[in-house]
């Protein structure tokens, strides 16, 4: 009954006339929105410059620095996908100039909204700064810090529910609560305790699906996040490869020259069995313009790697 009210409801979000018409705008400048879609397109490195931009217009505000972290973010993911297990993701990451750039800057954004809330409760600066220590956890996570992550995961949290309190029409909180609840009910036994004897609180994964459906469909500013991370966790904790697919499907056709979207449908039709539309999204990959020698170089070997699994040549 839960698994057929949550396609249904996944079914639902994909309704472009439920995201026109209920979206919830952020207060975000032009500059950051043209950088969103820079990024989205497969450019961190445009999109960045754009978010400098907002960063010299605005120096009190987070929203720079907390996109350019995120487009930091997106770049090292690209430079470190593999495949391990027959599953391509990036499984950890070694401490870098790279990654401590990504931290500065969510830091950066993370003080900018406390500092300004301790003078004015707001849902929009609680959002921003949730979203800084989210991305602090999800990079100290692939460095090994348990403790760290599931600390500043908690931060994270408290800022969404406050979001959320503040402004419940706020869905771009739910892409946060959404994957506080996936995966603290989706991580190992080990991690379990660890956020047991940390008084951590717990989560729930059917809540965390119906929290990221909303983002999905009704966020502004993380709506694409939500339906990627949705897919990708379908995939590797729940094994949904049918529904993660036609999650990640969307964002292929919509930003085609992204070639993290088109590498993760060609794992998603891999795993499901459908060999030539694995290949052909492999081959897509490979033949984008990417304009980051690092991730262009990935793209290539991934793509030749994916097609040698299909028992296919390039």
């Amino acid at each position: 009954m839960l698994f057929a009210l949550a396609a249904a409801l996944l079914w639902f979000a994909g309704s472009p006339e439920c995201r026109a018409q209920d979206t919830q705008r952020l207060p975000l400048p032009p500059a950051a929105r043209a950088g969103l879609d820079l990024l989205y397109r497969g450019d961190p490195d445009a999109a960045i410059e754009q978010f400098r931009r907002v960063q010299a217009s605005e120096p009190n505000s987070p929203v720079g620095f907390l996109l350019e972290a995120d487009a930091l973010w997106w770049r090292i993911y690209c430079r470190s996908l593999e495949f391990k297990w027959n599953i391509l993701d990036i499984w950890a990451l070694k401490s870098s100039p790279e990654t401590a750039a990504i931290l500065a800057a969510a830091d950066k954004a993370v003080a900018l909204a406390e500092e300004q809330l301790r003078g004015a409760e707001n849902g929009e600066l609680n959002i921003y700064a949730g979203m800084g220590y989210l991305l602090r956890a999800r990079v100290i996570g692939m460095l090994g810090d348990r403790r760290g992550t599931a600390r500043a995961g908690v931060k994270a949290r408290e800022h969404f529910l406050r979001a959320k309190h503040l402004d419940p029409q706020l869905a771009d909180a739910d892409t946060g609560l959404g994957l506080y609840n996936y995966y603290a009910d989706a991580l190992s036994t080990f991690t379990k305790v660890l956020r047991f004897f940390m008084g951590i609180p717990g989560g729930s994964k059917t809540e965390g699906v119906t929290q990221l459906i909303r983002a999905m469909s009704q966020g502004d500013m993380t709506a694409v996040e939500a339906r990627f991370y949705l897919a990708k966790n379908l995939r590797l904790y729940d094994e949904q490869y049918i529904r993660a697919a036609e999650l990640m499907e969307p964002l292929a056709e919509q930003y085609p020259q992204n070639p993290i979207f088109a590498l993760m449908v060609g794992n998603l039709n891999a795993l499901l069995d459908r060999k030539e539309k694995a290949a052909a999204s492999y081959r897509a990959a490979e033949a984008m313009a990417i304009p980051d020698p690092a991730c262009r170089a990935r793209v290539a070997h991934l793509s030749h790697e994916g097609l040698a699994s299909l028992g296919l040549s390039q």
